[in-house]
Order: structure tokens, then C-alpha cells, then sequence
């Protein structure tokens, strides 16, 4: 009686003592196996795989891994997550002490359950704190390929991988924009269907980088849409290189959230550095357009005089100018620059630097428009060309020559109502070599005005696709003819945009008025 109270004694002092699981379930076991006359015992934990001994006593061999057929030839009792194996013939029965084994058999694996879910915890709070300075560390820079090269490393880094690559989706295709570790290929179709059995179900199923034993990916998506993959390679441990755990899949893939984050924010920054560099371009481009344009009306006897310009953006194609001529003549020019923009605009300031220099060797004449030509097709792009009215004024005379290379025809209405085009003589100036331009002329009788204009005005459309076109514009000029060149002016751009009704404009528009007193 004495001894079986010491027993209890002893097994009581065991449970309670912390972290000595292994002590008590041995001498319980023990206790259990005199109580039955068994010689030998083990006790198993089940697990995943078999199980795990966790307690033998006596003679006998018991594995310490719990295989399928490890057991053949002994006698197995099943307890609550796990079992008794031992080898005597003896059968089993109820007992306080077997009650005991099953009450401490679940006891430790409710333990081992919640140190790991602890385990779990902790390790989620270093996961979550490693990639909280992972993210501070890709946020801070703002330069491509300087943060692909800071995603890479911090990737690998954080899930002890010795390969990885990174992948930007371009035009329907994910280019590889760094690597680090080994080579990886140099891009995957977007489309192709191994691609998503590769980020969905972390299958191998394209060779990104070769040699790799395994592989693991996720897609770097910004508000659902992909953007790009982030791969790794071969998991570091010390027995070498393994697979990647599932918690490393999610790992990564929080990871490849920060690095969307961090990829589009830079995307973003190098647009807007791009946006701030145009509008500088075109600052600079309208600052040069204004200073091409006249600055003034030049003061002619027996004339009135008038220009303006509106470009649909900060600079434009449309050029005007007045020319002084020897002798008292004026030169009177507008043109318009085929497309719209910066392009357009340089080509604008090289037709007037060519008019102006050619002017000094060379009289208004078809001469002058055919070096013209070949300095356009020389100075420009293939597809682009001009279209140019040029017209030369002898005041003392009021004869008008003018010589149109492929452009609108300008509208003289006469103060008896009479209206007259000026057509056109000749192709584009850079549309063909060799072209060849004929001189017009005509006189002009007291109260004619002349305008010469560019399509944005004949072409201003309404919502419903239809043209200003140069009937409105005819009847326009009758009817206020004899407005102030200013106001008329004024006029036309105001019932053109009456007309669009609220629609951008769609082109640029220039107006060279001229009226004989």
C-alpha cells in the first residue's frame, strides 16, 4: 500500500513539474507494465508520416519513427492522438494507469499544438516585421532599375533563396528586368498557359530559371491587373538546397504586394518626371513660336493690316508673317506645318528662317519657292510637308502677286460684293522635288479685303462632324467687311467656336487679314 501511494506520489510530482513530459510518461508507462506483467512498452505520438516515440521502456526494439508495418507482430492499443504498442500477449483492458497514458498522451499533444501555434505567432510577427523594413527599404527609391535590383536582393534575402529573377509585363509579354544568383530566360509570352499554372499552383511548370531544382513564383499585380512575376530559386538549409514551405508562398507573395506598391510608384514618378521634361520642351517650343510670330503690324499707306494665331495646343503648325520688301513692298505669308506639336513647330521656326534668308538673295518668284521646297525636303522628316500662300504687296500700285503651294485658297471679297479665290498654283512645299509653282496676280480696288487663313478655321467642326467650311466663312466676311480688321477677327473666331459648341479645337487656326483703304 505504501508503494502504490508512492507511486502516485512520485507521478503526481512529475505532472506537475513543468517541461518534464518525457520523465512522467516514462514512469508512467513503467508503472503501467508492472501493473500488467508486460515486459516492454512504448508509447507513440501520431503525427504526420507515421508517428513519434515518445516514451519506452523494458527490453524490446520499438522504432523511433512510427512507420506503415514499423509495428508487425505487436500488440497495439489506440489511444487519443497516438497509441501503446508493446509485445506480451496480454489483453488490454481499462485501467487507471492506461487512463493516465491517454489523459498524458492528449495532454502533450495539445501542448506541442499550441507551442507551435506560438511558433506560428512569433514567427508571423518576424515575418510581418522583416517585410515592414523590406518595404521601407524598396520604398526608398524611386529609381527602376536601382528598386528591381533592391527587390531582388531583399527577396531572396528574406525566404533564403540563392536564385531569383524579376519579370515587368510589356506589351503583352513578361520581360525579365534583373536577375541575381544565375541566368534566367529573357521573357515568357503573357498568354501562354503555363504562366498561370505556374503563380496558381506553384507547379514548376516553365524552366524561368534554368538549372533551378525548385522554383518558386508569385505575380506583382497593382488593383488586380498584373504587372509583372517575382521568382525565387532554391531554399537554402543545412543539408543544402530543399523546396519552398507553403508559408513561404504566402511570405513572398505579401512581399510581391509591397513590391507593386513600390514598382508602379516609380512607374509613376519616371512619368511625371517625363510630363514635367515635355512641358518644359513645350514652354520653350511656345516661347519660340511667339517670338516667330509677328509682333506687330507693320504700317503700310493706304492699307490695313491684321494677324492672328490661336494653336489647339501650347504650340502649333500655323505660321503668319509680313515681310519687308525692297522698294516699299511687302511680303505677306501663311502656312501650315502637316501634324501638330513640338515636331510641327520646329518645322515651323525652319520655314521661317529659310524664307527670311532667302529672301535676301532671292525676289518673290517661283525660284524662291522651289529652294523652298528642296530645303523642306532636305530639313525634314519624309512624311512631313507645308503648305504655304505666299503673296508680295506693291502698295503704290495695289497689284497683289502670290503664288499658292498647295494651300487653302485665300477669299477677296470686294466692296461691290464680287468674291474672288486665290487657288492653288503648286504642290506642298516638301511633298515632292522638283516641283514646280505659278505666280497669280491680281489688283486690288479700294474697300477689298483679302483674307488668308488655315484650315482650322474651314475645317472647325460641330459635334455632329460637319465643317465650318470656306461657304460660312465667305458669307461671314461680306457681311462684317466692313468691320475693324481687329473685330472682324474677333468675329470669326467667335462664330467659329459658336459653331463647334463646345467642341476642342480640333486644329490650329491663323487668320492674315488685309484691307485696302
Amino acid at each position: 500500500m505504501d508503494t502504490q501511494r508512492a507511486l502516485w506520489d512520485e507521478l503526481l510530482a512529475l505532472a506537475a513539474r513543468e517541461g518534464d513530459d518525457r520523465s512522467y510518461l516514462e514512469k508512467l508507462l513503467g508503472a503501467w507494465t508492472r501493473e500488467r506483467g508486460v515486459e516492454s512498452a512504448a508509447l507513440y505520438l501520431d503525427g504526420e508520416g507515421g508517428g513519434e516515440r515518445l516514451a519506452a521502456v523494458g527490453r524490446g526494439e520499438y522504432p523511433a519513427e512510427l512507420a506503415e508495418g514499423a509495428l508487425a507482430g505487436l500488440v497495439t492499443v489506440g489511444l487519443p492522438g497516438g497509441r501503446l504498442a508493446y509485445r506480451d500477449a496480454v489483453p488490454p483492458a481499462s485501467d487507471p494507469l492506461l487512463l493516465l497514458l491517454a489523459g498524458a498522451l492528449r495532454t502533450l499533444r495539445m501542448k506541442r499544438q499550441l507551442k507551435q501555434q506560438r511558433f506560428q505567432v512569433d514567427y508571423r510577427g518576424v515575418e510581418l516585421e522583416a517585410l515592414y523594413e523590406v518595404g521601407l527599404a524598396i520604398a526608398s527609391t524611386l529609381d527602376p532599375r536601382e528598386l528591381s535590383e533592391v527587390i531582388l536582393l531583399r527577396a531572396v534575402s528574406l525566404l533564403d533563396a540563392r536564385r531569383g529573377a524579376l519579370y515587368l509585363l510589356e506589351d503583352g509579354r513578361y520581360r525579365l528586368s534583373n536577375t541575381i544568383g544565375g541566368e534566367a530566360i529573357a521573357e515568357i509570352e503573357a498568354a501562354d498557359p503555363r504562366v498561370e499554372v505556374l503563380l496558381s499552383a506553384g507547379v514548376a511548370a516553365l524552366e524561368i530559371l534554368p538549372g533551378a531544382a525548385h522554383l518558386l513564383a508569385v505575380p506583382i499585380q497593382i488593383d488586380g491587373q498584373p504587372r509583372g512575376l517575382l521568382a525565387v530559386a532554391d531554399k537554402e538549409s543545412r543539408q543544402g538546397v530543399g523546396p519552398f514551405p507553403p508559408a513561404d508562398r504566402r511570405t513572398l507573395g505579401l512581399f510581391a504586394n509591397q513590391a507593386a506598391i513600390a514598382l508602379e510608384n516609380a512607374r509613376l514618378h519616371v512619368q511625371a518626371l517625363e510630363k514635367e521634361r515635355l512641358e518644359r520642351e513645350m514652354e520653350l517650343a511656345a516661347e519660340i513660336q511667339r517670338r516667330i510670330l509677328p509682333k506687330s503690324v507693320p504700317t503700310v499707306g493706304g492699307f490695313d493690316l491684321f494677324g492672328w494665331n490661336r494653336p489647339a495646343r501650347q504650340v502649333g503648325g500655323d505660321y503668319f508673317d509680313f515681310l519687308p520688301l525692297q522698294g516699299g513692298r511687302l511680303g505677306l505669308t501663311v502656312g501650315d506645318v502637316s501634324g501638330k506639336g513640338i515636331a510641327a513647330a520646329l518645322l515651323v521656326s525652319t520655314l521661317h528662317s529659310a524664307i527670311r534668308l532667302l529672301l535676301d538673295r532671292i525676289e518673290v518668284g517661283p525660284t524662291l519657292l522651289q529652294r523652298l521646297n528642296q530645303h523642306i525636303l532636305d530639313s525634314s522628316a519624309p512624311n512631313k510637308f507645308i503648305t504655304l500662300l505666299l503673296a508680295e504687296l506693291e502698295p503704290s500700285s495695289a497689284v497683289l502677286r502670290y503664288f499658292n503651294a498647295g494651300h487653302n485658297p485665300g477669299v477677296l471679297v470686294g466692296q461691290d460684293g464680287r468674291v474672288l479665290t486665290l487657288g492653288p498654283g503648286g504642290l506642298p512645299l516638301g511633298l515632292m522635288p522638283r516641283a514646280t509653282y505659278r505666280e497669280e496676280c491680281l489688283e486690288l480696288r479700294p474697300g477689298d479685303l483679302l483674307c488668308l487663313y488655315t484650315d482650322g478655321i474651314t475645317e472647325c467642326m460641330t459635334p455632329e462632324d460637319e465643317e465650318f467650311g470656306i461657304e460660312r466663312l465667305t458669307a461671314l466676311l461680306r457681311e462684317h467687311s466692313r468691320l475693324p480688321l481687329s473685330e472682324l477677327a474677333a468675329r470669326i473666331e467667335a462664330t467659329t467656336d459658336e459653331f463647334a459648341r463646345g467642341q476642342p479645337q480640333g486644329d490650329d487656326q491663323t487668320l492674315l487679314l488685309l484691307r485696302r483703304l
